[in-house]
């Protein structure tokens, strides 16, 4: 497994009626598969998320759409971005990564995390916990998870779970690659350092060198080589051949958000959404992407095209963009 080039979907508003919208889902992830991407995701999200768009915009649970893309794919892996570990039980989130799996013919790749969007939680009646209580549990669902990919049968008696001699077959393989996502350096890096193939570094960029070196000290204590231990990074992409169209359009986004983009400091920018954000033409995106993002130690990355993701050609013009950055 790996993934060095993604492409998440994370918005479904495509101003289409239902009955299209899937095939829109489908259009893109077919190709991102002749583009070079190596995998495609989903949000495991049931409502649209703060800072995309409001809670009541479309959103498709993310295992059912992923079975929907394996049987309309060939090659690309197939991941949520990720799992909320608060809201599916362990051995039953085991068992449907590895039936995604056997339906995509070994394409599934299990992203979990935490859990924090407490909106959700709240009005669907799934219990949120604290900050501690989200991540406890997410320890203990690794110790069912892990060796239920594994194909052992883990007998094991927790706080938040237990599962005796819990058996999960048919499977294809018994390497399916697990994949944190998240920014905590002490308790996500560690889960990462612990139990996962790959990291997926959420955080503004200018943070990227203190997240680097959080991880290789997370791996240095479990006695874990971090080359091992593939990253990428979760990249918001505006970009078109027309430069000063896009910039424009996240201006627009910014304003809403109440952020005036030519009134922040060089501090204040560090601290804002901009500093996740890639803008402009195809080359100037990928130069932003290499000094900002890859030059910095990170493997990989993953990117999503909220504005015009959809838009026939947009995929395909990122897959040949940014490719040769990290192949």
């Amino acid at each position: 497994m790996t993934i060095r080039l993604g492409y998440q979907m994370p918005n479904f508003s495509y101003g289409k009626s239902v009955r299209e919208l899937f095939p829109t889902v489908i259009a893109q992830a077919r190709e991102a598969e002749a583009a070079g991407f190596d995998t495609a995701f989903v949000m495991d999200h049931f409502y649209q998320l703060p800072g995309i768009g409001t809670p009541d915009e479309p959103m498709l649970e993310a295992y059912t759409a992923l079975g929907g893309l394996a049987t309309a794919t060939e090659r690309i892996q197939l991941s949520a971005l990720v799992t909320g570990n608060t809201y599916r039980n362990p051995a039953m989130l085991a068992k449907t990564v590895t039936t995604l799996d056997v339906v995509s013919g070994g394409r599934a790749v299990l992203g979990i995390g935490a859990g924090w969007f407490e909106l959700e939680h709240r009005s669907l009646g799934y219990e949120f916990g604290t900050f501690t209580d989200r991540f406890e549990r997410l320890d203990e669902a690794l110790h069912i998870i892990q060796p239920m990919l594994r194909g052992e049968r883990p007998t094991f008696q927790g706080k938040w779970y237990r599962v005796e001699n819990a058996m999960n077959e048919p499977r294809v393989r018994d390497d399916l690659p697990i994949l944190l996502g998240g920014s905590g350096e002490k308790k996500t890096f560690g889960l990462a350092a612990r139990f996962a193939d790959h990291l997926n570094i959420i955080c503004n960029a200018s943070e990227l060198p203190r997240k680097i070196e959080a991880l290789r000290a997370r791996c240095a204590e479990v006695g874990r080589d971090p080359r091992t231990l593939e990253t990428s990074y979760l990249c918001f992409v505006m970009m078109d051949e027309d430069g000063d169209l896009v910039r424009k359009q996240q201006r627009d986004y910014l304003s809403r958000m109440g952020i005036d983009l030519s009134a922040l400091s060089d501090a204040e920018l560090a601290q804002s959404p901009a500093d996740r954000q890639f803008v402009g033409t195809p080359d100037e995106v990928a130069e932003q992407l290499r000094t900002r993002v890859l030059d910095h130690g990170v493997d990989g990355l993953i990117i999503n095209m909220v504005f015009n993701g959809h838009e026939p050609g947009a995929v395909e013009l990122a897959g040949r963009t940014f490719a040769p950055l990290v192949r």
